[in-house]
């Protein structure tokens, strides 16, 4: 909104710029609201034809840093008062370019369906909400600071017609104002600023004001909602909402202390958003409100035959520039929004969000249809960017038809309905559940097959005599494996009992030790050889054998290493050597042994995996 008025003069200034002298707006009250953080500007304007022509057309003049934030504009007639007022009409409003105009202004060209004759009136009320309107100042508070914005404007109707008389009223969301510029016929009323009036203006005229007051409502953006709409004949709406939601007020700086935001909440997060309201269609059922990190307890839901209302609370106070992204879900019944028109079926549906404080920037509405609709087309109150896209489900073939509309900076005054209009057979609901009794029924018949027919194998065949053969191999490998284990455990034995020579110095205890695992050594040898002939003879064996073997080689040459090892020590012990120099003597040996226990380990492994 803070456009610069001093740049607009300069160059309106150096226009030559027409004037619509054929029209003429006798009366102008503009009413400002700004108790909210959408900027609402109400203009009744009463329009006179001055000239000798019809007139078809009334311009209505932005500019272009003010025209960026139009979310929302509307023009209806308003004529008479109280009881004889009649119903308002909606005027088709659209952008124009008028030919000599100021570059700097947008223009809405406002369209007569009757037009006005020479000295006929038309009272026009226009609505006109702007998003991001409202600027923060400072732009960064601690959580004790109280919330200030500023807002500029014109107190002159900006218009390429005379205006004979003009009021402005700017109302605040309180009394505490901390500063507002001052001009002839300025007057304030406890939360109300009053300007003008102002007689005789001409064309483009202005007069910049700016107001700076407290706001401590809540600022909450949704930088993207995207609403999911998916219809199922079989009784249900299901709506589901993906909110990626910032506080846009002023930025948090310095610390946030929550003990003292719960001592005083209204002091110490004024500006805080603590919750939202969301409020839904009166039978909404399964609702649910949940983010990453799963469900959310700290909603609320209150209902009643005309309403029900979810108070959303997220997991933490939001301040300025805090973000956090959620999800609501709800359920409706089909009949309250599915109707049937000119042989068509007719999805009748809100479009905006149902919480009324947040403004969108990105507001991306899916409407998911049955499959098999054909014939889709789309009726929405205002401008829309329409796509189209294919969704797969349980059960579909050709998947679902997506509607996908696109709308940017959406207000609350854009929570209007809209009308998606198809075709779709009513045997086709039948689809799915006749596919779900066919898969069953097949799968049935395929297990009455399978439990008569006669699968089994041959003994005398080929693949029956392998897989026995590869059985009697699975059976062996165990036991070669626990004599594997049974020789490396003798060897630890005979490990240990050097271990106990160094500590005891009895020679005779470690040379009855190595004497005992000769022995068994020996034995394991012998219950080796029959299962290494059954493997050898066997042919599914091909694969490990060459392992077992390799391994038997390794174990053997372990065995040697250890036995001359042990026989080392023991002769240096007899002979009196130091500890150093039987270290020095074993050494060589010991780094033998140790490598040659690795690859055994390996191998080891390897037999296991197979």
């Amino acid at each position: 909104m803070g456009f610069r008025f001093d740049l607009l003069l300069f160059m309106i200034a150096l226009l030559s710029v027409p004037v619509l002298s054929d029209r003429i707006l006798s009366k102008v009250d503009r009413r400002i609201d700004l108790t909210t953080q959408a900027v609402r500007i109400t203009s009744t304007l009463k329009v006179e034809n001055a000239g000798s022509d019809l007139v078809s057309e009334v311009l209505l003049a932005f500019p272009d840093d003010q025209a960026k934030h139009l979310a929302y504009l509307t023009a209806t007639n308003n004529e008479g008062k109280g009881k004889a007022k009649s119903s308002s009409v909606s005027f088709p409003v659209d952008v124009v370019r008028p030919k000599g105009m100021p570059p700097s202004l947008t223009f809405y060209s406002v369209s007569l369906p009757k037009g006005l004759g020479k000295g006929d009136s038309l009272t026009l009320e226009v609505l006109a909400v702007f998003a991001h309107a409202l600027q923060p100042f400072p732009e960064r508070i601690t959580q004790a600071d109280i919330q200030l914005v500023v807002f500029y404007e014109t107190a002159h109707y900006l218009s390429p017609y005379a205006v004979k008389v003009q009021s402005l009223s700017v109302k605040l969301p309180d009394a505490r104002i901390e500063s507002f510029s001052k001009i002839e016929n300025t007057k304030i009323h406890g939360s109300e600023i009053k300007y003008g009036p102002y007689e005789n203006l001409p064309p483009f005229s202005y007069s910049p004001i700016a107001v700076h007051f407290e706001a401590n409502q809540p600022f909450a953006i949704a930088q993207q909602l995207i609403r999911g709409i998916e219809i199922s004949h079989w009784g249900n709406v299901q709506v589901t909402e993906h909110y990626n939601l910032v506080h846009g007020g002023a930025q948090s700086k310095g610390e946030f202390s929550r003990l003292d935001y719960q001592a005083r909440p209204h002091v110490r997060g004024a500006s805080a958003i603590r919750h939202l309201v969301a409020k839904l269609p009166p039978r909404a059922h399964f609702i649910y409100y949940r983010d990453e990190i799963g469900n959310i307890s700290t909603s609320k839901l209150w209902g009643d035959p005309k309403k029900t209302e979810l108070v959303i609370e997220p997991r933490y106070p939001m301040f300025g520039g805090w973000r956090t992204a959620f999800t609501i879900g709800y359920g409706l019944p089909l009949q309250d929004f599915l109707f049937h028109s000119e042989g068509k079926r007719c999805l009748n549906i809100s479009f905006g969000s149902p919480i009324n404080e947040v403004v969108i920037d990105t507001l991306i509405v899916k409407v998911v249809l049955p499959e098999g609709s054909t014939d889709i087309s789309v009726s929405a109150p205002f401008p829309v960017k329409q796509g189209q896209e294919t969704k797969f489900s349980h059960l579909d073939v050709v998947g679902r038809s997506v509607i996908v509309l696109e709308k940017t900076n959406v207000v609350p005054e854009h929570n209007q309905h809209f009308q998606v209009y198809y075709k779709f057979s009513s045997l086709s609901m039948f689809r799915e559940p006749l596919m779900l009794i066919s898969g069953f029924f097949f799968l049935f018949v395929a297990c009455i097959i399978y439990m008569h027919a006669d699968l089994s194998i041959s003994k005398s065949s080929p693949s029956y005599l392998a897989k026995l053969q590869w059985y009697e191999v699975q059976a062996g490998v165990p036991q070669v494996r626990n004599i594997f284990d049974r020789c490396l455990t003798a060897h630890d034995k005979l490990e240990a009992s050097l271990r106990d020579l160094s500590r005891t110095g009895d020679v005779q205890a470690c040379k009855a030790s190595r004497k005992a695992v000769d022995n068994l050594l020996k034995d394991l040898s012998k219950d080796l050889k029959p299962l290494l002939v059954s493997l050898q003879s066997s042919p599914q064996a091909a694969q490990i054998l060459p392992k077992v073997e390799e391994l038997i080689a390794k174990e053997r040459e372990l065995q040697e290493k250890l036995m001359v090892k042990h026989s080392t020590v023991v002769d240096s012990y007899e002979k009196k050597l130091s500890g150093r120099e039987i270290e020095n003597r074993v050494a060589l040996q010991q780094q033998k042994i140790t490598a040659l226990r690795q690859e055994v380990d390996d191998l080891l492994d390897f037999i296991d995996e197979i």
